[in-house]
């Protein structure tokens, strides 16, 4: 059963990445409102992937994406980053600091579907 961490701090878009991945059967999602709260629910709960926004208040997806890239319990965990920022260079940075996939908002279900099965390997 796939372990799903939402790391969104807009309640409106953490219920609708949650919604859309429940598609996915036998999925588990779990929501955290930021980067403090995600790294929380880290260290308690063993997560198959990660979604993060970039803009969040206390610790943005940016930050989130390298402390958990620095850390060798969760470094292989898949990263995808939701975001309004489409700018290349936010893309990029992204990218670069160890985001697998960068996928802009708003989200198109289909395309969040097709990616999160092809980092959980379905």
């Amino acid at each position: 059963m796939p372990n799903i961490l939402v790391v969104e701090d807009s309640p409106t878009m953490r219920q609708l990445v949650s919604f859309a991945l429940k598609r996915i059967q036998g999925s588990n999602v779990t929501e955290a409102i930021d980067g403090v709260d995600a790294l929380k629910k880290l260290s308690s709960e063993r997560f198959d992937l990660i979604l993060a926004d970039i803009n969040m208040p206390v610790m943005d997806g940016l930050k989130l994406v390298s402390l958990v890239r620095n850390d060798p319990n969760y470094k292989d965990i898949p990263i995808i980053i939701i975001t309004t920022e489409g700018a290349e260079e936010d893309k990029k940075r992204a990218l670069s600091i160890g985001a697998n996939a960068y996928l802009p908002k708003p989200i198109q279900t289909q395309e969040l579907i097709r990616l999160v099965n092809q980092f959980l390997g379905k």
